[in-house]
C-alpha cells in the first residue's frame, strides 16, 4: 500500500524545514482564499502540521557464526550491521520489489524448502521460464563468485541481476516507490543516510543473504568431540566420502564446496548442452562446467543440480557415484570416476551427507512496512 510522504512541519517566523524529506516544498497559498486576498503565511495559525515519521525499530542482534563455520567474508564497503540486515529481510520479503507485485525473493527461496523453492525450474515474473534450477541461499556468503556459472563477482551483483531479471523490476522505479512508505524512508535514513536507492537495496538484501547460514550440524558436534552427535554410519560415511568415493575433492570442508566448477556430465543427454561456465569465461574447455554447491543441509532442498533433475538427495549421490555422462563430452572432469559401493557403504555415504544438516528451526518472516 503506497502512502504520502509524512511530513513534520516546524513552523516559525520565517521558515519550514522538514524532518526526514530531502527537500522542503515550496509554500503554497490557500486555494480557497477570497479573490485579491494575501497569501497565508507559513507560519499562520491555519497550516495543518502532518503526522510524524515512525520511529527506527529496534533490530536484532547479529546471528553467532554457527559452529563449524569461518567468519564471513564482508566487503568493505557494505559493513554487515544489526540494522542493515534487518531492511533487507524486509526487502527480501517484500513483494513491492517486483516488477508487478507478485513475486519477492521469497518466490524462489522458501525458508522451509532450505531456501530453494521445491521445482526443477520456475518461473520469472512475466511467465518466462528459467534455464537453470534456483540455488539455495545456504551459506552463499562464503562463496568467490555467484550464480551457477560465477557470472556475479559479488553477492551485491547477484543480488542486482536477480532482482532485473528474476522480478522483472526497474530499480529506480521500486526506489522511488519505496521512498513512499514511511518506515522504509526512515529505516533507509538511519542505515544509509538516504532515501532508499537501488545499490542501497542491494546492499541490504545481500547483507541479510549473508546471515543464511547452515552449521552446528551433528557432524560439526562430532568433530569438535562429541562422538555421539553423529551416527557410526555417518562416521564410516566420512571415511568413504574423503577416501573411496573421492566426494572431498569437490566438496571440501568447512564449507563443503571448493567453490570451483566442474564438468559432470550434466545435461550432455540433451541436444544442445548448457555451456555453463564455458560461456562465461570464453573458454571451450569449461563447457559444461558448473559452480560445485555446497553439501551443508543439502538434504533440505531437493531437487538437485543445475536443471533440477535429480528428484532426490540419494539420486543425486547415485548419479555422482555413476561417473556422470560421457558420451558427446569432451570436457568430463578427470574426477568423475565411477565409483562401486556396496548397498551398506551407500547407506553410510547418505547418512554422513545427513549428518551435514544443520538442526530446524522455525524461521520467523518480517512484518512489512506499510
Amino acid at each position: 500500500m503506497t502512502q504520502k510522504p509524512l511530513l513534520f512541519a516546524v513552523l516559525t517566523a520565517a521558515t519550514v524545514a522538514l524532518a526526514g524529506c530531502p527537500e522542503a516544498p515550496a509554500p503554497t497559498t490557500n486555494s480557497a482564499a477570497p479573490a485579491g486576498s494575501q497569501a497565508t503565511a507559513p507560519a499562520s495559525a491555519s497550516a495543518v502540521a502532518a503526522k510524524p515519521l515512525p520511529p527506527m525499530p529496534k533490530a536484532p542482534a547479529l546471528p553467532a557464526t554457527p559452529e563449524g563455520l569461518p567468519e564471513l567474508k564482508v566487503p568493505a564497503d557494505n559493513a554487515l550491521t544489526a540494522e542493515k540486515v534487518m531492511l533487507g529481510k524486509q526487502l527480501f520479503f517484500d513483494k513491492r520489489l517486483s516488477k508487478d507485485g507478485s513475486a519477492s525473493c521469497e518466490t524462489c527461496h522458501v525458508p522451509e524448502k532450505g531456501w530453494t523453492d521445491g521445482t526443477a525450474l520456475s518461473k520469472k515474473v512475466g511467465g518466462a521460464m528459467n534455464v537453470r534450477h534456483s540455488p539455495t541461499m545456504i551459506n552463499v556468503g562464503y562463496n568467490d563468485v555467484w550464480y551457477w556459472d560465477g557470472r556475479a563477482d559479488t553477492l551485491e551483483k547477484n543480488v542486482e541481476a536477480a532482482w532485473k531479471g528474476q522480478l522483472g523490476a526497474d530499480p529506480a522505479v521500486i526506489a522511488a516507490a519505496l521512498a513512499k512508505i514511511p518506515l522504509y524512508v526512515v529505516e533507509f535514513k538511519a542505515v544509509f543516510n538516504s532515501e532508499p536507492t537501488p545499490d542501497a537495496i542491494d546492499k541490504a538484501l545481500a547483507s541479510f543473504i549473508r546471515t543464511i547460514r547452515s552449521g552446528g550440524s551433528p557432524w560439526d558436534l562430532h568433530e569438535k568431540g562429541d562422538k555421539k552427535a553423529a551416527s557410526d554410519s555417518a562416521a564410516r560415511g566420512w571415511e568413504l566420502f574423503r577416501n573411496k568415493a573421492n566426494c572431498a575433492s569437490c566438496h571440501a570442508p568447512p564449507a563443503f564446496t571448493d567453490n570451483g566448477f566442474h564438468n559432470t556430465g550434466i545435461g550432455f543427454d540433451k541436444p544442445e548442452p548448457d555451456t555453463g561456465r564455458g560461456k562465461i569465461a570464453k573458454d571451450e574447455k569449461l563447457d559444461g562446467a558448473f559452480k560445485t554447491p555446497t553439501l551443508r543441509s543439502v538434504t533440505t532442498h531437493a531437487p538437485y543440480f543445475h536443471d533440477g533433475r535429480a528428484e532426490t538427495i540419494e539420486a543425486a549421490v547415485d548419479y555422482m557415484l555413476s561417473g556422470g555422462i560421457k558420451e558427446k563430452n569432451k570436457n568430463l572432469d578427470p574426477k568423475m570416476k565411477a565409483v562401486k559401493l556396496s548397498a551398506k557403504e551407500r547407506e553410510d555415504l547418505l547418512a554422513f551427507v545427513k549428518a551435514l544438516e544443520a538442526p530446524a528451526t522455525p524461521f520467523e518472516r518480517p512484518t512489512l512496512p506499510q
